[in-house]
């Protein structure tokens, strides 16, 4: 699944261990939701919304990613 998180973490000048730390996950989560490898499951998903104050709908697309 397609994803916009990497973009908004690098505009807000936050490094994967800031999201980590404000998401409650790993680094490695962080990095494998950003390169495609892992999709949130749905709570994760709504922390990530909340976190960046952008609807689920904008921050995932579906797609072949």
């Amino acid at each position: 699944m397609k994803n916009h998180i990497r973009e908004l973490r690098e505009q807000r000048g936050w490094s994967q261990g800031d999201l980590a730390e404000k998401l409650d996950v790993s680094r490695q989560t962080v990095n494998a939701i950003e390169t495609g490898k892992y999709d949130p499951s749905l709570p994760l998903a709504f922390r990530l919304a909340k976190v960046f104050r952008q609807p689920i709908e904008f921050l995932f697309e579906p797609g072949k990613d």
